[in-house]
């Protein structure tokens, strides 16, 4: 019988991108295969679940550390800064996974036709043993990206089976709260879908409040409590992320990426770049080219 892990390398081998991101028709759903270990990914994630299958990551979130190999499953269920880095891959034994942001709609219905509140707080990353029931709707999930007549008629269905089972399972209580309405997460996810989408221009903390339905000094608080992060400090790392994105991507210069990402001077943005990402820009970005030629 095909698994879940033979799914996800026949097609990541097929359609993963130099970076070994394979996304797939369906939004939101990716595979990720890796051939060597990685260097240091950062990144703001969105809520999503990660099925690892072969191979091992680690992911920190401030000051913690999570390990995490096949038969795992990493759980981030808030707008959160990462650094995560793939720790053991071959080319004979490749690191795979299955990747699916989590759909915030799709658990309120959920939640609410299971009669399932949120209960106590919860750290917004967490790693469980993948429940069988998980691993079983992902696979036929993934099986249907060989069928796209069908894809239409199953695909949403499948989701929300998807996502009834992480309800259910070990990572269940955490992922309510995404969906439960105007739950502190909810409301602070609004405001970050204000400053995705905006975070080159300047912000003011009254507008994203207003965006989360706070005040502002109660929306300062439950923000850092949700994201780990202030909003201006989340603002810089959207606009680090993007700037060291776009010269290594798209072969933009240090000092154009700072402006493009809205930056007013390239000293300033050269120090934040080198505290986050441990090097100046120039350096890093060549680090990492060179770096990426020696890979398999």
């Amino acid at each position: 019988m095909t698994t879940l892990l033979d799914t996800v390398g026949h097609y990541a081998q097929a359609h993963a991108d130099p970076a070994g991101l394979a996304r797939t028709p369906i939004p939101g759903l990716a595979a990720i295969r890796a051939t060597a270990p990685s260097g240091l990914l950062h990144e703001i994630s969105r809520p999503l679940v990660c099925l690892v299958l072969q191979g091992s990551k680690q992911v920190t979130m401030g000051t913690q550390t999570f390990a995490f190999g096949a038969g795992d499953s990493l759980l981030i269920a808030a707008d959160v800064p990462t650094v995560s880095q793939i720790t053991q891959a071959s080319a004979a034994a490749p690191y795979l996974s299955f990747v699916m942001e989590l759909d915030a709609a799709v658990i309120a219905n959920l939640a609410t036709e299971m009669q399932a509140a949120p209960t106590a707080e919860h750290f917004p990353v967490q790693i469980e043993p993948t429940d069988s029931e998980v691993a079983d709707a992902a696979l036929r999930l993934m099986r249907l990206l060989d069928r796209p007549a069908s894809m239409p008629v199953l695909q949403t269905q499948l989701l929300r089976e998807l996502h009834y089972w992480l309800l259910l399972g070990r990572h269940g209580a955490a992922i309510r709260r995404l969906g439960w309405p105007n739950s502190n997460a909810q409301r602070v996810a609004r405001a970050v879908t204000v400053l995705r989408a905006e975070f080159a221009q300047p912000l003011p903390v009254e507008r994203l409040a207003a965006a989360a339905g706070m005040s502002a000094s109660s929306f300062y608080q439950h923000f850092r409590e949700v994201t780990s992060l202030s909003p201006l400090q989340f603002q810089k790392q959207l606009r680090l992320i993007e700037a060291r994105r776009l010269m290594l991507s798209e072969g933009v210069s240090a000092s154009s990426a700072a402006f493009a990402v809205g930056y007013e001077s390239v000293p300033q943005f050269t120090r934040e770049y080198g505290r986050v990402f441990g090097l100046p820009p120039v350096r890093d970005t060549q680090t990492a080219k060179n770096k990426a030629r020696t890979l398999p």
